[in-house]
């Protein structure tokens, strides 16, 4: 997924909208430089090269224990590298899902009766399960039916759970992927 989108290697462009592409890009781009900002472990690695240079000044510092300290660094950073990895597949997930669904989306409803409901949903994300009142309050709020209410509920549910379950695949790719990226490291 990353490499798809641009972001772990060149920077590709995605089938979007022409009046949603500036804006996609944009946000795409922000994800690109968050995530190779972080993705770098040389600057910390020489932080801590040059901090026992000066602590070699002190006492002294063989070169194997330099390298193991390194060697450490390295291992630790390779975790934080597969975590920093998912946290931007599901920042994509939800990037593609804001550009692309909503671009597919019939918009039977105003756009501020679905901001009402997202808001509801997202509030109630652990129990997302409208009592009959609060179907008929959102109704009411929205100027729909409260049938129109059960249905879009309905329906973000399994949307909803599409895109956690996309999330996840593509978590475990990332994980998988970085793990037989460190064996191949790990050999050497």
């Amino acid at each position: 997924m990353l490499l798809a989108e641009g972001i772990d290697g060149p920077e590709k462009c995605g089938t979007v909208a022409p009046d949603d592409q500036v804006d996609y890009r944009k946000k795409l781009a922000d994800i690109r430089k968050t995530y190779h900002d972080e993705m770098s472990c040389e600057q910390f690695t020489n932080h801590v090269k040059d901090l026992l240079r000066d602590q070699a000044s002190v006492r002294p510092i063989i070169k194997p224990e330099m390298d193991k300290m390194i060697s450490i660094i390295e291992k630790k950073f390779s975790h934080i590298q597969i975590q920093l990895k998912q946290f931007t597949c599901e920042n994509i997930m939800v990037l593609r899902t804001r550009f692309f669904d909503a671009r597919r989306k019939r918009r039977n409803f105003s756009k501020a009766a679905t901001e009402i409901l997202n808001e509801y949903f997202n509030s109630h994300i652990a129990d997302p399960y409208p009592s009959e009142e609060d179907k008929e309050e959102l109704a009411r709020q929205c100027q729909i039916t409260v049938s129109q209410v059960s249905n879009w509920f309905g329906n973000k549910r399994i949307r909803y759970k599409k895109t956690i379950a996309k999330a996840q695949e593509a978590n475990m790719f990332a994980a998988k992927t970085a793990h037989g990226n460190n064996f191949y490291y790990n050999q050497f």
